[in-house]
């Protein structure tokens, strides 16, 4: 691993402060008593409240000014700024505290713990004079250094994929993110309140399932050594809690991950949070008064209004949310009506559009794949389509009133799918055919088509009840209300490529090719880390840059000579 200059420094500091008898890590807890954002909300110079305060947080700047300076301490509500007086902190003799600890081996970064009051500066800025400060964590890498100035920021940490990786960065250096989760979490909290509120229970079903059922979805698969058999990490879990209703539960709901080996983009990741939620003696008209209930609330708690700014769209999320069956959505936006055709039909069709169909797709994938072509990206304001074909949705129960569909609606909101529902399929006999037809789907290729589920229709044997159940996307909802364009932005740690991590030789394949020890940081400055990157050097310009870092890096040793150097190179 090659250290830079800075890294190099830090551990020096570690070992600096080891030797004053420091731990640079200390194990005992440290008695935090408040948070930077109540001293911030609450202080008052008249009611000189806040006289003996305890804080912790990191390090975020430091104005050093000879026997008094200024730093700037981040806990998990904000910043504060911090007053630090050399003769408060060493009343007596000995300086050391505050002339080396405070001054020399103290970084942006560090994370301490302070002890004092608070005052108001001269120029008016709440801050807390301290007493004594305790070192609890010490940095070994520098942050970022973000600066702000007039309301711009400079040299901003913004690079996605530097965030996204190192998320604990990012949480540090831009506050914004932080209050990304906080609002997700608010979300979630939100819809359990609303669940729990009717007497709903939340519960877990099982992530690893020998079938993969609940949603049309390929699986990530995997096997269970002691039992050798193949499981598949869950795309749903539907299947379980409609058997709960079975068992008699009125109202289940479970937030949990869903995992689907597909594609991955600005809206999708193979690892989703989803809520589902099934209510026995409902159906799916009175689940869309419910779902327009659910996001009006989440709305207004999150914003105070019903109505939320994403991208340029302004989203009104007060109900009622327009209707339209997906054949009269798919006939208004392109012109076909898909009730007409046959499925040979309609795949020429979407041939003629450009689409991208084979002879695998029944008429049902045939729709959706149109429907995804013309009509999602129109459908900004909250929408419900309703009313799918029956080849489309296996676990659903047939129209009461219209031939050939079904009760389902799903909820699209800025171009995107939210949410998906249904009044939920309860004759075992129709299910059987259901899946049976899935069956077929599979055999002509459809790797996505659901897989016959005979326990599941045993507990439907035993009745279900009427039931309404729901999907929502939990990932998506929080790129709604937090005005995300990429789903990266609201998962802690969204799934990536493998780092790609430069090859580096170690010191002793350097000195084996006849490189002093203290030349070798001096190489990897100028990105010779490994033998193969020596070997193919310029002989003259590597003596050149030599001389440069000797002084820069501060090398006491003589120069070698160019012939020296040739013979790294050469050897």
């Amino acid at each position: 691993m090659v250290l830079s200059e800075q890294e190099q420094l830090r551990r020096q500091k570690r070992l600096d402060l080891m030797a004053l008898g420091i731990d640079p890590y200390p194990a005992e807890a440290y008695p935090v008593s408040v948070y930077a954002k109540e001293i911030l909300s609450d202080y008052s110079a008249e009611a000189a409240n806040f006289q003996d305060v305890t804080l912790a947080g990191r390090l975020m700047g430091f104005r050093i000014m000879g026997n008094a300076s200024f730093a700037e301490l981040q806990d998990a509500s904000g910043r504060i700024q911090l007053y630090f007086r050399r003769d408060d902190l060493c009343p007596g003799e000995d300086k050391t505290l505050y002339n080396t600890v405070f001054k020399k081996l103290l970084d942006i970064g560090d994370i301490i713990g302070v002890k004092g009051y608070v005052f108001t500066t001269q120029m008016g800025e709440i801050s807390v004079h301290v007493r004594e400060f305790t070192l609890l964590s010490k940095a070994l890498k520098p942050l970022p250094v973000v600066k702000e100035a007039e309301g711009q920021t400079f040299d901003a940490f913004s690079d996605p994929e530097m965030r996204y990786r190192q998320r604990y960065v990012d949480l540090i250096v831009n506050p914004s993110v932080k209050d990304i989760f906080i609002k997700r979490a608010k979300i979630i909290s939100t819809m359990r309140s609303i669940f729990d509120e009717r007497g709903w229970l939340e519960v877990e079903t099982p992530v690893l399932q020998a079938i993969h059922g609940g949603a049309s979805a390929r699986p990530f698969k995997t096997h269970h050594n002691t039992l050798d058999m193949p499981l598949y990490l869950r795309i749903a879990n539907e299947l379980y809690l409609k058997r709960l209703i079975v068992g008699g539960f009125d109202g289940v709901y479970e937030f949990g991950k869903m995992f689907r080996n597909e594609g991955m983009d600005r809206t999708h990741n193979p690892e989703f949070t989803s809520l589902e939620f099934y209510v026995a003696y409902k159906d799916y008209h009175w689940m869309m008064d419910l779902t327009e209930k659910i996001f009006e609330t989440v709305a207004q708690t999150l914003h105070q209004q019903t109505k939320v700014m994403v991208g340029e769209n302004a989203i009104e999320f007060a109900g009622p949310y327009p209707k339209l069956s997906i054949s009269e959505a798919i006939l208004k936006y392109s012109g076909v009506d898909v009730d007409a055709l046959s499925e040979d039909a309609l795949r020429a069709k979407c041939l003629e559009f450009g689409m991208e169909v084979d002879e695998q797709m029944g008429k049902g994938k045939l729709i959706d794949e149109l429907f995804g072509e013309k009509v999602e990206a129109n459908l900004i304001q909250p929408t419900f389509i309703i009313d799918y074909p029956v080849e489309m949705s296996p676990l659903t129960k047939k129209h009461r009133s219209k031939e050939g569909l079904v009760e389902r609606f799903e909820l699209f909101v800025n171009g995107k799918e939210i949410a998906n529902a249904y009044s939920e399929l309860n004759d075992p006999i129709d299910q059987k055919e259901r899946f049976e037809d899935q069956l077929r789907l599979a055999e002509k290729g459809d790797d996505e088509a659901m897989a016959m589920d005979h326990d599941f229709i045993r507990s439907l044997e035993y009745a279900m009840p009427p039931t309404s159940g729901i999907g929502i996307g939990i990932d998506r909802l929080t790129m709604l209300m937090t005005n995300q364009a990429s789903i990266q932005e609201v998962l802690f740690f969204p799934q990536m490529r493998p780092e790609v991590i430069k090859e580096v030789s170690s010191d002793a394949d350097f000195i084996q090719a006849g490189v002093a020890e203290h030349w070798i940081p001096a190489l990897q400055k100028m990105g010779i880390l490994t033998l193969e990157a020596l070997k193919a050097a310029n002989p003259n310009k590597v003596f050149n840059d030599l001389g440069g870092l000797r002084k820069k890096l501060k090398i006491e040793a003589a120069m070698p000579s160019k012939e020296e150097v040739v013979a790294w190179i050469e050897s």
